[in-house]
């Protein structure tokens, strides 16, 4: 069990991020058990196609689907660039190398691929994550990330609606808030510790490759929650939701299905790719909608999210 105590009353050093190079480490398990990771099984095609270091990717977690804490930073900012994250980990000490790859193979040592000097296997370790982002995240970013802020606008929405507890509730029955102490027990580990996050914050991060919440094994490390995003069965479909007859006489085909999708934020490039049609199009689209009242939106970072508006709840469900 993991124990942060969060300080200060108004919890106003809790922050979300999102992290590329987080998702490409924590995308390692998948890589070593697909079976555990179905809905991502459309991406696991293309990456087998892939020309990579599998040797050395597969090294970086073992078969409890852990990952060395030093490739996991806490980002540094909400929306973390991976150039900047992978030079974080080029400065990693030596001995902290060392140590975080023997917490993760504590039955027999790391494997040969990752032994000699840090800095060698620092620098193999970052050119087989350099070409794994480049085969199989960077044509899907976009994408991906996408589904990573909608759910930090959920979680927004939440705490402004039904307070901090219920915005934590709602990630898994694994994680309990109360007495502003977030407790977080891990499946996998035997690691339990208590700390604050007096002075540093808390950084809860999304992420598409785990199915239940994850920390760093030392307590050492900043306070930082991994958790499984919303949206995950979205990601590599192409699906055009049935709306009603009614609706879709009213308002046309793709608004209607467009208002039958957004009951959760995304954005147009999300959308143009679940619809099949353009972006350009979809933001005529979405821009009309939200003209008419039928959709609120709100900007993450680049991406403007959009989402139902009470209106447009009201509609759907008149001709339901």
């Amino acid at each position: 069990m993991i124990r942060y105590e969060l300080a200060g009353p108004d919890l106003s050093e809790v922050r979300f991020a999102i992290s590329p190079l987080n998702e490409l480490t924590l995308s390692l398990r998948a890589l070593r058990d697909p079976g555990r990771f179905p809905l991502h099984l459309p991406w696991l095609r293309t990456v087998g196609a892939a020309e990579l270091d599998r040797e050395t990717l597969l090294a970086l977690t073992n078969d409890r689907l852990w990952t060395p804490d030093f490739l996991n930073p806490r980002p540094r900012n909400p929306l973390a660039r991976l150039d900047d994250e992978l030079e974080v980990i080029a400065a990693t000490p030596a001995h902290r190398v060392h140590a975080d790859l023997d917490a993760v193979h504590f039955e027999g040592g790391p494997p040969a691929v990752l032994s000699g000097s840090p800095r060698l296997v620092l620098r193999r370790v970052l050119t087989a994550l350099r070409d794994y982002w480049e085969a199989c995240f960077e044509p899907h970013w976009q994408r991906m990330r996408a589904v990573l802020e909608a759910d930090i606008v959920h979680r927004g929405r939440t705490i402004v609606h039904s307070g901090m507890a219920a915005m934590f509730g709602d990630i898994s029955p694994r994680v309990t808030f109360a007495d502003d102490v977030l407790a977080i027990r891990l499946t996998t580990s035997k690691v339990d510790y208590r700390r604050t996050t007096a002075g540093v914050g808390l950084t809860l991060v999304p992420t598409l490759f785990t199915r239940n919440p994850s920390t760093p094994i030392s307590p050492e490390e900043p306070p930082v929650m991994f958790y499984p995003a919303r949206g995950l069965g979205t990601l590599w479909t192409t699906d055009r939701p049935q709306a009603p007859h009614a609706l879709r006489d009213l308002i046309g085909e793709t608004r209607s299905g467009l208002l039958a999708l957004l009951a959760a934020p995304a954005s147009s490039t999300e959308l143009a790719v679940r619809l099949g049609v353009t972006p350009t199009a979809v933001n005529q689209h979405l821009r009309a909608m939200r003209a008419a009242g039928l959709l609120t939106s709100a900007r993450h970072g680049r991406s403007v999210l959009y989402l139902r508006s009470d209106l447009g709840d009201r509609l759907l469900d008149a001709v339901r």
